[in-house]
């Protein structure tokens, strides 16, 4: 955990930026896998963890804007539990770690929203994504499932953005832990990846050096000859001579926040002349748009960037054809690109995805309806603070092709006949993260990840 400060500010200016009410933040129960007692790693609910940085199923927050009090709710474990769990911690005692003095029941809870709601106070809750929470919420105020998503609060959805975009120092040292882990991570699978090998057998031995710190991964792991599936968690192919693996892996700290970083190398022991081509383009666009980080740059000229690199080695290799400009604005070069190029990054790996991209990445803004560029996580303004990943990539998806072709499909800008030659090519990607700074930006974490395709094959076995 962080110092008592740390919190109790945290709190207490969530507190002002709510004009009256009361704020119901609550923690996460376990998650059962198969059975009540056989539960997965239990993950505590972010905003929770950033509020008051207790890791502890069953746990509930009330705020009050009137009179400034924080209260913590839960159940304290009895002998029973200790039976099965070992002596653990009174809520009140783990409370006041992060500066909460006053503790209750849950009962003491639902009493508690029972006068607000008969004092018509007004009742405060972020969008909730578990359904053990949805079920809380409902037990509390009285509402049905799609009433509690009707009555989330816009009002405090922005104050929590308003504060968890902007990483502190001590949030810093928590997130390059978490890269410096990512980057062992990624130099231990370019170094161990072999012809024959399964990909899981990868995966396996990557994981183990994220949860040797005593945290776990941030996200599915996505390790994969199948580079052109952007969200590849099978893992039970066998790599061969020829072919590109893609990693992209995340380790989480013991604290919850999340390195995220993504390479691309070869299965034989070097690049063939046409990945070097492709790799190189992609390593284009990934300086193309750090080069554009800075406060007052949106991120979508940062991923435009990205876009207009791309789009322009390609025409440069005969995929793409006619005016590069009017293409990407058309958005022809999605065929390759139909993600978008970064995201907030802190205590969730997609920053706060949970309360709405409208809101995080956009400011309030409504994000784009266009194909390539509704993947488009982040393109609000920069700002001293954010923590952004850079990720471009390149991917030949067989499927979206034969259906943009067979649509006939920017024809004026797409080359279909070279197209069909890299059917087979898979996708590449590599992905770093920065924080923006007040006068540019800073690559993050201690520990360099291989990059450059003579630094890459330098480490192939």
């Amino acid at each position: 955990m962080f110092s008592i400060e740390t919190y109790t500010k945290r709190q207490h200016e969530l507190i002002k930026k709510i004009n009256s009410g009361i704020i119901l933040l609550p923690g996460n129960e376990e998650s059962p896998m198969n059975y009540t007692d056989n539960p997965y790693r239990f993950r505590q609910d972010s905003t929770f963890l950033y509020y008051f940085g207790i890791i502890r199923p069953g746990l509930f927050s009330l705020l009050d804007t009137s009179n400034g009090d924080v209260i913590m709710y839960g159940d304290d474990y009895t002998v029973e539990d200790f039976v099965w769990m070992g002596k653990q911690p009174a809520i009140h005692d783990q409370a006041m770690l992060c500066g909460v003095k006053k503790t209750g029941s849950i009962n003491d809870l639902a009493n508690r929203v029972k006068r607000a709601i008969k004092s018509k106070e007004p009742i405060h809750f972020l969008p909730q994504y578990r359904h053990h929470n949805i079920m809380k919420m409902m037990s509390l105020t009285g509402l049905n499932a799609q009433e509690i998503e009707s009555h989330v609060s816009t009002e405090l959805i922005q104050a929590v953005v308003s504060q968890r975009n902007y990483k502190t120092e001590e949030e810093l040292v928590e997130i390059e832990k978490g890269i410096d882990t990512t980057v062992d991570m990624h130099v231990t699978a370019i170094k161990m990846l072999q012809p024959g090998m399964c990909e899981l057998d990868v995966v396996v031995e990557i994981e183990k050096i994220a949860r040797a710190t005593g945290g776990d991964i941030s996200f599915p792991t996505i390790a994969t000859i199948n580079g052109q599936i952007l969200h590849n968690h099978y893992h039970g192919n066998i790599a061969k001579e020829g072919q590109l693996f893609l990693l992209d892996c995340g380790a989480e700290t013991p604290m919850g926040y999340a390195g995220d970083l993504s390479s691309t190398f070869p299965v034989s022991n070097t690049f063939s002349s046409l990945q070097k081509d492709i790799y190189s383009l992609v390593l284009k666009s990934h300086y193309a748009c750090v080069d554009t980080l800075k406060p007052g740059v949106t991120f979508k000229e940062v991923h435009r960037a990205a876009c207009l690199t791309i789009a322009n080695g390609l025409k440069n290799m005969g995929l793409m054809k006619g005016d590069t400009e009017s293409a990407v604005e058309a958005g022809a070069h999605a065929l390759f690109f139909p993600c978008g190029t970064g995201h907030m990054m802190g205590l969730d790996i997609h920053d706060m995805e949970n309360l709405g991209e409208e809101y995080v990445g956009y400011d309030g803004q409504p994000k784009s309806t266009q194909f390539g560029l509704k993947s488009l996580r982040l393109g609000r303004a920069l700002e001293p603070g954010f923590v952004v990943t850079i990720e471009p990539g390149i991917y030949f998806i067989p499927e979206l092709t034969d259906q943009w072709r067979a649509d006939g499909k920017f024809k004026e800008f797409l080359n279909y006949d070279a197209i069909e030659t890299f059917k087979n090519f898979g996708g590449i990607r590599n992905e770093e993260d920065y924080l923006i700074t007040t006068d540019g930006k800073r690559l993050l974490g201690n520990k360099k990840k291989p990059m450059l395709i003579e630094e890459v094959e330098a480490l192939r076995p």
